[in-house]
């Protein structure tokens, strides 16, 4: 029988201190992060078992769960712990480490989502809901999904059809263009 030495128990636990410097292993397990998630009820795992499966070191298990896909960043869970562990950055660095780690993605609408998403923002310097949602819907192949809800958005001056730009658009093309050459060189 071969045991693990303290350096294998924390390994995975380290790792993620070194990716964002959140440590959680100051985690106390209350479940306030879990209770007060608005999407919880849509993940495999609560982010309290996310946190403890890393304090575990079962990485297998946290990076193949649809928790970090799903989260959405709210910081609902960061602002209700009592330990001030930010689980939002936590989840992030995790979506992270299984891109790196090539472990297939729980959640691809999610994915798919974030891919259209930044490419609206690299495009204007800002999102633009129309063409989200259409570009969206067609990767999903529903064209038609929500189509109901464009005219009473429109009425309300909620939806714009001819998206916005910023005044700057390049200094945003500029930090995807810095941060594709930080990632590249990470790899």
């Amino acid at each position: 029988m071969s045991y693990l030495n303290s350096q294998d128990i924390h390994q995975f636990r380290n790792r993620v201190l070194a990716l964002n410097g959140e440590d959680v292993s100051r985690c106390i397990q209350c479940g306030k992060c879990s209770a007060g998630c608005p999407i919880s009820p849509e993940m495999d795992l609560q982010p309290n078992q996310v946190i403890r499966f890393i304090q575990i070191n079962d990485p297998a298990t946290v990076l193949k769960c649809s928790t970090m896909w799903i989260c959405a960043s709210c910081q609902t869970c960061s602002v209700r712990c009592p330990e001030e562990i930010d689980i939002a950055k936590i989840m992030d660095s995790l979506r992270k480490l299984a891109l790196e780690a090539k472990v297939p993605v729980g959640e691809e609408k999610v994915v798919k989502f974030d891919e259209i998403f930044l490419d609206s923002i690299r495009k204007r310097g800002r999102v633009h809901e129309l063409e989200l949602v259409m570009k969206y819907n067609l990767a999903l192949l529903q064209p038609f999904k929500d189509a109901h809800l464009g005219p009473v958005m429109f009425a309300r001056g909620k939806l714009g059809i001819l998206g916005h730009k910023i005044k700057e658009v390049r200094k945003i093309k500029e930090i995807f263009k810095n941060s594709r050459r930080i990632k590249q060189s990470e790899s």
